[in-house]
């Protein structure tokens, strides 16, 4: 698809008038906030020139169009770019360029998903959009495969990245490159902003690679053009769009800061105002007004045609996609649920039962709920950072089980490869373009993408993250592979929520409440070993799971209540049994959501955890981080400050301190 033929391209007298306008709107906002950096977007305003005014297909009047070009500002600091374009397309007033960078206003310091009109992924850290945008275009080709027919092609956008020097040397763009090669993902173009300019002066202090070699190997076209010329620019674009199966990278070669008198071309433009001498003589050199924030007539003029002609694209996909919905009842009926992002009715009821018989880890019972879940909810998609056969991740349940693989994306099951940093991302992206994804890794490798995590909660996503070998008792792979701290580090990211269940019914309304949120990511923390299934009979229902914590096990007049997550409830139901025929009354309360038990209101929570019930033991197997609030005044932990040991499960559980009568001595010791 290439959409030049629906646009007038403007005089090169025109488009020129654009770019300084770009420039200027850019340089005045950065001076007027006295904060942000100027020199990308000046460097980088014949690129937005072209890509706008040639390319890019939107509607301001209807900003989620779902068959809009998505526009990715990876390198998220030159923000002024963006919020330009924002306003030549009316999503974005002069008034919110007059407020760049200032409380409350619509054009914050980097660009904000669903708090800026127009902006398709919150891109801050770099490379961070670059990764997000390749989830975006592996999206638009697993719903295009699934949906298109010959008759109506629903599913046909385009993915731009606008990304920089910084995002080349971030090594998540390496990994999403390499992801994005291997799958052919041909409606991927970025456009790589190469001023050899990064804070510290020029790039080659640190960075003296081959870019245009490196991608060639990844497995991309490459083109290599004067990033100032328009015509060069156009004719990179349409090549890219011409070649099919392979993302594109058009190496753009510009001058940082263009059009600055002294300062263009150097690293003092990078991040600061330009200033109020340097800007006015800027503008004095080509004869541009004096005057803050001047947008000329007939540059206001072209984009109000613009917006028109976007309004008549919009306007006839929807004709196309009514024709659809009338000639393909069923898939139309389900990709429209995917476009307004809800689930199938009564999709709760595929909620699979376990019983005590069902002995397994819950990295098992996950994959078995998962697959319960898969085999109704056709959106749900993702894959494991090369580990399937141990996170237990496969769908093969349901429409469209098959693996996606380059030039097949009709299936959701993702190959994501050993790249966790990229796999965070490029699930976001999938769940920017109406998905449902989750992935996958080991919780120790966690570490290796919590900015993925922390950028999905930024941006309320959906996406569910799935961890298991969830502590020391991943046993023998030793304390590299056993997680410590990681419970309470995603704890501490806020709008996260982690539940890690106690056994297999636990995992099915954990799995149950992470896609009933629409507005934030969950995380599962799921275990290696077995763990048995409790008797529901005998101890509190499992659904309990949706309010966070709930009463496991009591008994009147218990004075001490033993509060666990995941398979330590094992533990402080044995500990119990033992306390128990030392004539000591207990309850029992499984805590799979912190987040979530505390979001409950206050009467519930009382319930649970009455504030006279002070004599309150923990146990999981991590640091106290995160517990301490429902501790008290009389309150032990028991789980670990340092790190594991290789060895057996049995021993470190022995060594650790972390067996049933282990715990019990640890209770009386402390007089609890």
């Amino acid at each position: 698809m290439s959409p030049t033929h629906e646009m007038t391209v403007p005089s090169p007298e025109l488009a020129g008038k654009i770019a300084n306008t770009i420039r200027f709107l850019s340089a005045d906002g950065v001076q007027a906030a006295k904060s942000g950096h100027p020199g990308m977007p000046m460097g980088c305003a014949d690129i937005a020139t072209v890509l706008w005014t040639r390319f890019v297909r939107l509607d301001p009047a209807d900003p989620m169009w779902f068959n809009r070009d998505r526009v990715v500002l990876s390198a998220g600091h030159g923000s002024m770019l963006l919020y330009s374009m924002l306003h030549f397309c009316g999503f974005l007033t002069k008034a919110d360029l007059q407020q760049f960078r200032q409380f409350a206003s619509r054009t914050p310091g980097h660009p904000e998903y669903g708090d800026v009109p127009g902006v398709d992924v919150t891109a801050g850290p770099l490379a961070a959009g670059f990764a997000s945008a390749v989830g975006m275009a592996l999206a638009e080709a697993m719903l295009a495969e699934r949906y298109n027919t010959d008759a109506h092609k629903v599913v046909d956008h385009y993915t731009y990245v606008i990304m920089g020097d910084g995002c080349q040397m971030e090594g998540l763009s390496n990994e999403a490159a390499s992801l994005a090669g291997h799958l052919k993902l041909g409606k991927l173009i970025a456009l790589y902003d190469d001023n050899e300019i990064s804070i510290e002066g020029s790039t080659d202090l640190a960075f003296t690679e081959n870019v245009n070699a490196r991608y060639e190997a990844l497995g991309w076209h490459v083109q290599d053009i004067d990033g100032h010329d328009h015509e060069a620019i156009a004719a990179a674009i349409q090549a890219a769009q011409a070649v099919t199966d392979k993302p594109s990278l058009i190496v753009a070669h510009t001058t940082i800061g263009r059009g600055a008198p002294t300062l263009a071309g150097s690293a003092k433009v990078h991040g600061e105002p330009l200033g109020e001498a340097e800007l006015t003589a800027a503008k004095a050199a080509i004869g541009w007004p004096a005057e803050s924030f001047h947008v000329p007539a007939d540059v206001e003029t072209l984009f109000a045609g613009r917006r028109k002609q976007w309004a008549a694209m919009r306007k006839a996909w929807d004709r196309t996609f009514g024709a659809y919905l009338a000639a393909e009842a069923e898939r139309g009926a389900e990709l429209a649920r995917l476009i307004a992002g809800r689930l199938p009715d009564g999709w709760e009821q595929a909620r699979p039962t376990f019983t005590p018989a069902d002995t397994m880890a819950t990295r098992a019972s996950g994959g078995k709920v998962l697959n319960a879940f898969a085999a109704v909810v056709d959106s749900l998609a993702g894959g494991s950072a090369d580990l399937e056969p141990s996170n237990k991740t496969l769908v093969t349940k349901g429409k469209y089980a098959t693996w996606i693989a380059p030039g097949r994306y009709a299936g959701r099951n993702i190959h994501f490869g050993v790249r966790e940093h990229a796999m965070g991302h490029v699930a976001n992206g999938l769940a920017l373009h109406g998905l449902r994804p989750y992935c996958a890794t080991f919780m120790v490798f966690h570490d290796y993408m919590r900015p993925a995590l922390r950028l999905a909660a930024l941006m309320h996503l959906p996406t569910v993250f799935i961890y298991t070998h969830d502590s020391i008792f991943v046993g023998e792979d030793g304390p590299t592979h056993q997680p410590i701290e990681h419970h309470a580090a995603i704890r501490a990211i806020p709008r996260i929520e982690l539940l890690r269940p106690c056994d297999a019914n636990e995992v099915a309304y954990a799995w149950q409440h992470a896609l009933a949120r629409a507005d934030g990511p969950t995380c599962l923390s799921l275990t290696r070993q077995n763990l048995p299934t409790l008797d529901r009979t005998k101890y509190g229902a499992a659904e309990g799971v949706l309010k966070g914590g709930y009463i496991l096990d009591d008994e009147a007049g218990a004075d001490l209540v033993l509060i666990a997550s995941g398979s330590e409830v094992h533990l402080a139901i044995d500990a119990a049994a033992l306390l128990r025929k030392k004539g000591r009354k207990l309850r029992i309360v499984s805590m799979p959501g912190l987040k979530l038990f505390a979001a409950q209101p206050k009467a519930y929570r009382d319930t649970v955890l009455p504030p006279a019930l002070t004599r309150r033991v923990v146990l999981e197997a991590g640091i106290v981080q995160g517990w301490e609030g429902l501790l008290g005044g009389e309150g032990l932990f028991i789980g670990l400050d340092d790190f594991g040991a290789s060895g057996p499960m049995a021993v470190l559980a022995e060594q650790f301190g972390l067996t049933a009568p282990k715990v019990v001595q640890r209770i009386e010791k402390a007089g609890l």
